[in-house]
């Protein structure tokens, strides 16, 4: 499905001189044209205890290339780097830019859906695996990151071990965010792509609950975005709308978790239980994470995201299983 690997070039960040970020590419075929893919690796310290406990693949949502999400430099707030906190701990941390975004191809004339994005996994997954000799990685989606990285284990149940879907949808019915987005269809059908500004940015802090984020976060957040992107596709915006579901847990084999913020206006809390107990492995969670919005990764409780992370991707294999 992949080409082998483009290029990986060692770059050093400053504000966590001990970790070291490695630029990689991959190759996939798509209408005839060689589609590149951004990634992002902080392999884990060797200072750290338990060094290799596995790879964390991050996919991030619809209105943002990876790093800003996930290697998130804010000056004297270090912890707002997902992949430093989890490379610090031992784990081998990637994200990508899904091709539309950032530093990606961005030449095909379409939307970038959500099964797009699926098959850019397919492909930087083929990647890190030969890359690291693992046989599998865990997931980490956020919002319409986490519809990827779940349609995604659907089609590739053979290279997930574990799987966390935050900000997660299925159907749709209940949320307020996506009623009030389906106001706006006609626009996100119009083109493949729409404009993104700091007001956008910061309108994902205030939709639902103003004041689970600090501005100087919210601020940092949106300054790396817009470096990379002044503009995004339409394709997962157009598909959470008016296309769900396009995901069926009867086919998510890997264990599970669910992490809900008190006050995401994404998912209604029933969808994602109907969801949930459809979930056929019984290794599988559902969190409700209290304070939290939408992004739970730039919020002022932090600390309960990468707690319950931490421990769904550090939860020992089941002795006994029955």
């Amino acid at each position: 499905m992949t080409d082998t690997a483009v290029s990986a070039q060692l770059r050093t960040n400053s504000n966590a001189a001990a970790l070291v970020g490695q630029e990689h590419w991959a190759t996939r075929q798509a209408d005839g044209e060689s589609i590149k893919l951004f990634m992002w690796r902080k392999p884990p310290l060797t200072t750290a205890k338990s060094a290799n406990k596995g790879v964390i693949l991050f996919v991030h949502g619809s209105s943002m290339a990876g790093t800003p999400v996930f290697d998130l430099q804010v000056p004297g707030k270090p912890q707002y780097s997902t992949m430093d906190h989890f490379a610090k701990l031992g784990f081998d941390t990637w994200c990508l830019d899904n091709e539309g975004y950032g530093r990606s191809s961005k030449s095909r004339a379409i939307n970038f859906n959500i099964s797009n994005g699926a098959d850019d996994l397919a492909a930087v997954s083929e990647y890190i695996l030969k890359t690291t000799g693992q046989k599998q990685l865990m997931l980490y989606g956020l919002s319409s990151g986490a519809l990827k990285a779940a349609l995604f284990a659907e089609r590739f149940p053979d290279r997930v071990s574990r799987i966390a879907l935050d900000a997660f949808v299925w159907t749709g019915e209940g949320s307020p965010t996506l009623q009030n987005r389906r106001k706006r269809i006609a626009d996100w059908t119009a083109g493949n792509k729409r404009a993104i500004d700091r007001a956008m940015i910061q309108s994902i802090f205030t939709r639902d609950h103003p004041g689970t984020a600090d501005m100087d976060v919210v601020n940092a957040f949106a300054d790396a975005i817009l470096k990379l992107d002044s503009e995004v596709p339409t394709g997962s915006y157009v598909d959470m709308s008016i296309n769900l579901p396009v995901c069926q847990p009867e086919k998510l084999l890997a264990p599970v978790m669910i992490m809900r913020g008190q006050f995401d206006g994404i998912a209604n809390i029933q969808d994602l239980l109907n969801y949930f107990a459809k979930l056929p492995n019984p290794d599988k969670r559902f969190v409700v994470m209290p304070g939290i919005a939408h992004s739970s990764l730039h919020e002022k409780n932090l600390a309960i995201v990468m707690r319950v992370l931490e421990g769904f991707f550090e939860q020992p294999k089941p002795v006994y299983v029955g």
